[in-house]
């Protein structure tokens, strides 16, 4: 099956600028993508809460844990989804790296500690729960989250159109609204 060219362009939490350029991607980064898509699609911090759902600490666990899924998805398929291919000006690979380190990396690197910070004062007879809606920085952080949500869910847009699926994350999420 021949693969399509797409142009890729996610916009960047927190107005750092974007990702953008022509893919053409090769079948092992068409494989790498399903993968990354398939864990994507499937984690609280894409997924959006209402404000009476989740706790932080998981949403941050669960965007912290996409360093490691990455690192195993890059080092399985190689150098090959490193190099953008003929008619291509990025890769699989520059898409999931700047991901991390312009998404992800400095939303953890904020708020991970200051969130920490504030569970190491809970007492025992308030729940995690409680405590963590009791915090001043709740509504800040949740805000970071949500941008860095709608970065994540370009990426598994993208992500999904190279696989050739059907948007699931739209199909879920009308779903759960209906």
């Amino acid at each position: 099956m021949a693969l399509n060219k797409v142009t890729a362009k996610i916009g960047l939490p927190f107005g750092v600028g974007e990702i953008s350029g022509d893919w053409v991607p090769g079948v092992g980064e068409r494989d790498a993508a399903w993968e990354m898509y398939v864990e994507l699609i499937t984690r609280v911090g894409v997924v959006e809460l209402a404000q009476d759902e989740g706790l932080l600490r998981e949403a941050l666990a669960s965007l912290y844990s996409l360093f490691g899924t990455t690192r195993e998805i890059l080092r399985r398929y190689g150098p090959e989804v490193a190099q953008p291919t003929t008619g291509s000006t990025v890769s699989f690979g520059h898409l999931a790296v700047a991901i991390l380190n312009h998404a992800l990396r400095p939303t953890l690197a904020t708020w991970h500690p200051e969130l920490e910070d504030h569970e190491s004062r809970r007492p025992e007879d308030v729940s995690r729960f409680e405590w963590e809606r009791s915090w001043a920085s709740h509504d800040d952080l949740r805000r970071a989250l949500g941008e860095v949500g709608t970065t994540l869910r370009a990426y598994a847009g993208l992500l999904g159109d190279i696989c050739g699926t059907k948007n699931l994350l739209v199909l879920t999420e009308r779903s759960n609204s209906a």
